[in-house]
């Protein structure tokens, strides 16, 4: 494969919570590729997270390195006073935590998470990354999708991944501003809008049909809900990319602990499109 060095390409990572873990092995396949590093990386949630972190300068190995052997949710948000086992199905089971959602915007301020990224980051602004960098969030006052282009690459992922009732929104000015996802969760015309014409996009949540005894609770059908309102936002014509890598299994969005998994699940999806990434960065495309 004779690869087109200078190819002009965005890469457009979407959200869903520690499945967001799978985009690692996509960017692990990409650069064992030799393919030239995208000109613009857009992220929504998880997307934002991995994809501000790349962008700022942070090596891949060093962010599969603190996925596997770092991350734990638990360290970065209110941990109560009394240990629950079970990964991060304590925060549900822990009394303070759900009379924080009965009293407060949160179960956690999400100020730890923030300070986490701010450290990764390297304190950089959206001006200064490696790779252009933007993502998306929407603002409960207005009901509008924001798209951060400057400022800080900590706080607009520490919005993008607000995930409402878990995270408090972050306040900017008079906006409270919630997880990208709710509104976009692959924003590719993010991307489309910026002039590229060259998108790879890699959905890590994935849609498929279900039988009716899976909505057998109400947080099941809310998230179901929320899956049905991002697909839905996906089939839009400006918001399909060149190609697209699904990375998606029935692995939980809170199972932080099964980065390994989720990352392995990465790379088989990339190698899987294999001849469809070399025609996508070989110098004669058909895209």
């Amino acid at each position: 494969m004779t690869i087109q060095k200078n190819l002009k390409w965005a890469l457009v990572l979407s959200g869903g919570g520690a499945k967001g873990f799978a985009h690692l092995g996509v960017f692990n396949v990409l650069e064992n590729m030799g393919v030239p590093r995208p000109s613009l990386i857009v992220g929504t949630s998880m997307g934002s997270i991995i994809g501000g972190l790349y962008a700022s300068g942070t090596g891949l190995e060093k962010i599969k390195s603190f996925a596997l052997e770092e991350f734990d949710l638990l360290r970065y948000i209110g941990r109560p006073k009394r240990k629950v086992n079970g990964p991060v199905g304590w925060v549900f089971q822990t009394g303070k935590m759900l009379g924080n959602l009965a009293t407060k915007s949160g179960m956690d301020s999400g100020d730890g998470i923030l300070a986490l990224l701010e450290r990764l980051c390297g304190g950089k602004n959206i001006e200064e990354t490696e790779i252009p960098f933007r993502c998306n969030a929407v603002d409960l006052v207005s009901g509008r999708e924001l798209v951060f282009r400057s400022g800080s690459v900590a706080r607009a992922a520490r919005a993008s991944s607000s995930f409402p009732g878990f995270f408090e929104p972050l306040a900017e000015g008079d906006m409270r501003l919630v997880d990208g996802g709710i509104c976009n969760n692959l924003p590719v015309y993010i991307a489309r809008d910026e002039g590229f014409k060259h998108i790879l996009a890699v959905d890590v949540i994935g849609f498929e049909n279900l039988p009716g005894e899976k909505f057998s609770s109400g947080a099941r059908i809310l998230y179901r809900t929320l899956e049905i309102a991002m697909h839905h936002s996906e089939m839009e014509k400006r918001n399909q990319p060149s190609l697209l890598i699904s990375a998606a299994d029935d692995t939980s969005p809170l199972a932080f602990d099964k980065a390994a998994h989720l990352i392995t699940l990465g790379e088989k999806a990339a190698k899987a499109r294999l001849p469809d990434l070399e025609q996508f960065f070989a110098k004669r495309r058909f895209f």
